[in-house]
């Protein structure tokens, strides 16, 4: 067998294979052999058939059975001899088997580029420190009390204000015709929210209960469901109840509400504790996101498109679990699939070029990551999430994901690295 390696680009080889007429036909004597053993032809032994009736028989089958078996064998050798580490399936070509002919194939694969990573070192970055003031604890203080809100219905006879939540039965017509998806019945909107088709809410301030009124509207020229954008819809709207939110006093019967609180100066000193801890991750995700620009400014490399893939259909899939746990149907066609990778792809290359980055930095600098460091990381993370270590343990390794631990920590330890060599300016915001 010849094997000959071209350079396609960066992250693309090329194999060429050409294979003796000796060796096919040796695969081929092989296949026609385990066929004999299978085949059932009248008037013959199992195994005893002649090798000219099951050519006649079975020659398109035999032929793509040793094409397999040739290619197979043939190109994971030419990976292992010329040290090609291929990330995804290859593309092969090849034109079948002809008698007393060489078969040749080529197989175009994807490799990982190689980096050379500069600039990392002593770069010139600004981190950012937010101080946590009174008014932010304030503010922060009234999400609190708006969680121990109630809602309470409206007693005296008025109309409809900003702020309200009214209890509405509605059905939209268009052209005439109703719409199956603009109908419902009990709908709680918040009046002022803006979260309902725009123009709506507005026509429902003055508007009293046991009142059935239209409402017509125009819909935007880009409204989700196309069939219906620009349209005019009129919508008969009947309020049936409107309630409003009755926040409660923040004294000492509002701490009650905590156990851990002895006073409202506890909580707050807690609410800024809080604020202090958010305030530090946003500012280190800010620093880390500003370091990934920095260094992806001056390494300008080409990635793999099987890596891009791989990450579109993790951020797909994640995002098909959060619909699932807000209750929203997912659709699975493969026109909305195509819209969300078109939607992902940049962002999915740019986190490959930045993994693909770290990685190399990290093997230049000679950054490595020990076992007994992922252990620590897995009592860590057990204790966060109340989990026992030896089950959590046995779970990552189950689901393949100890390699996303160690790659975890070693970009921790680059992205600390990196930082350690920069020159920083502390900026106060």
């Amino acid at each position: 067998m010849a094997v000959r390696v071209e350079d396609v680009s960066p992250i693309k080889k090329k194999i060429l294979f050409d294979i003796s007429w000796l060796e096919v036909k040796k695969e081929l004597e092989t296949v026609y052999k385990d066929v004999a053993k299978k085949a059932k032809i009248k008037g013959f032994r199992q195994g005893k058939v002649p090798r000219d009736i099951l050519e006649s028989l079975y020659k398109e089958h035999a032929e793509e059975e040793a094409i397999s078996n040739l290619v197979n064998r043939y190109y994971w050798e030419a990976l292992k001899e010329n040290k090609i580490s291929a990330i995804a399936q290859p593309d092969i070509d090849q034109k079948g088997i002809e008698a007393e002919k060489n078969f040749t194939f080529t197989a175009i694969v994807e490799v990982e580029p190689i980096i050379d990573p500069t600039g990392y070192v002593a770069l010139e970055l600004e981190k950012e420190k937010h101080e946590v003031k009174d008014s932010d604890v304030e503010a922060r203080l009234e999400e609190v009390r708006d969680m121990f809100s109630t809602m309470e219905e409206v007693e005296v006879d008025r109309g409809v204000s900003e702020g309200d939540f009214v209890v509405i039965d509605f059905e939209g017509l268009v052209q005439g015709k109703p719409v199956k998806e603009m109908k419902a019945e009990n709908y709680l909107l918040e009046v002022g929210a803006k979260r309902f088709v725009p123009g709506f809410e507005e026509q429902l301030i003055g508007m009293k209960k046991n009142k059935t009124e239209q409402i017509i509207i125009k819909l935007p020229d880009d409204y989700r469901a196309k069939n219906l954008a620009g349209e005019d819809v009129v919508f008969s709207v009947t309020l049936k109840n409107i309630k409003e939110k009755k926040l409660p006093e923040i004294d000492d019967k509002f701490i009650k509400n905590f156990e851990k609180y002895e006073s409202l100066d506890d909580l707050k000193k807690d609410i800024r504790k809080t604020l202090e801890e958010e305030n530090v991750a946003r500012e280190n995700s800010a620093f880390k996101s500003l370091i990934i620009e920095k260094l992806l400014e001056c390494n300008q490399f080409e990635v793999p498109q099987a890596f891009v893939n791989r990450q579109v259909s993790y951020m797909v899939d994640d995002m098909k679990k959060r619909l699932a746990m807000r209750g929203m149907k997912r659709d699975e066609t493969p026109e909305r699939y195509k819209e969300l990778y078109d939607l992902y792809k940049d962002e999915a290359s740019k986190i490959v070029r930045t993994i693909l980055l770290l990685k190399n930095i990290g093997e230049k600098e000679a950054i490595t990551v020990s076992e007994q460091e992922i252990e620590e990381k897995i009592r860590e993370v057990a204790r966060e999430r109340g989990q026992n270590y030896d089950s959590l343990k046995e779970s990552l390794e189950s689901g393949n994901m100890m390699e996303d631990i160690r790659s975890e920590i070693l970009n921790a330890k680059v992205f600390g690295f990196i930082e350690d060599k920069a020159k920083v300016e502390i900026v106060k915001k």
